[in-house]
């Protein structure tokens, strides 16, 4: 990540400024507050680029042949990049495994994607070549949306590359998540704002859909029945316990930082 050298900074290790004190959003209320957010602002951009990613992806087979490149984009574009056969796993991990491995198997006779020997799975030269286009689809796009919009996209990107390096740092190497196989996004070099920003949202979708896991887990349900939870106080409290679980890189920034992240995606449009 083009934001990794920030260091990142505990701070509730800090002394809390009068302000912070004044506003009560500590990490986990946060957390509850801003998963919709990230999700609107991330979804209004994928949605803008559905038109030229349609016709990109239809140029190299349609969606039987770039749907996992679109979906694993930040990681399979990494140089070297691979999704590993647990980390595959997990980003499906609501999806029918047998539907998956015949997806996987179609975008691998295709030409886009190689199997690696664990389940998981890397892009071709070919799949690198879509991924560079898509890059220049969501570039366009994301200028478009976003336009006269930039001071916050800047703010928002660099707020956010405190976030994501700080998971990092408290997510286990080897933890066979969907935050672990996908982070840190593939950000090269003079990439545009709108796709920093972009992909950041993107990749910390993931951190929170781990939290989610662990939490609904923990209350003894499997991806099939909590996916038909009804609204409740089960569904409350397996939705409480995800903001806690998820809340602990937010912890890098203030109280301020924090509801001007809000405002920030709050104004965004899409």
């Amino acid at each position: 990540m083009s934001d990794s050298t920030v260091p990142a900074r505990d701070a509730a290790s800090d002394p809390p400024s009068r302000d912070a004190e004044r506003i009560e959003l500590p990490p986990h209320r946060f957390a509850g507050l801003v998963a919709p957010a990230i999700d609107r602002v991330f979804l209004a951009g994928m949605l803008a680029g559905r038109d030229g990613g349609a016709e990109l992806s239809a140029r190299y087979g349609g969606p039987a042949a770039t749907g996992f490149l679109v979906d694993f984009r930040t990681r399979l574009a990494t140089p070297g990049g691979t999704v590993s056969g647990p980390g595959f796993a997990a980003l499906t991990r609501y999806r029918d495994p047998a539907a998956c491995q015949r997806v996987l198997d179609k975008q691998v006779a295709y030409g886009m994607l190689q199997r690696l020997p664990d389940g998981g799975c890397c892009a071709t030269d070919r799949g690198l070549a879509f991924l560079s286009e898509l890059w220049q689809v969501h570039a366009g796009v994301t200028a478009e949306l976003w336009a006269g919009h930039e001071d916050r996209v800047g703010r928002l990107v660099t707020a956010l590359g405190r976030v994501l390096v700080y998971a990092l740092v408290l997510t286990e190497s080897d933890e066979p998540g969907a935050f672990a196989a996908m982070a840190p996004p593939h950000e090269p070099e003079g990439s545009p704002a709108g796709v920093l920003l972009l992909n950041r949202l993107g990749t910390l979708r993931y951190h929170r859909a781990d939290a989610h896991a662990a939490a609904w887990t923990a209350a003894g349900h499997t991806a099939t029945s909590i996916a038909a939870l009804p609204p409740g106080p089960e569904r409350l409290a397996i939705e409480q316990e995800t903001d806690r679980r998820a809340a602990d890189p937010y912890a890098v920034l203030t109280a301020e930082e924090r509801l001007a992240m809000l405002a920030d995606l709050a104004a965004l449009p899409g």
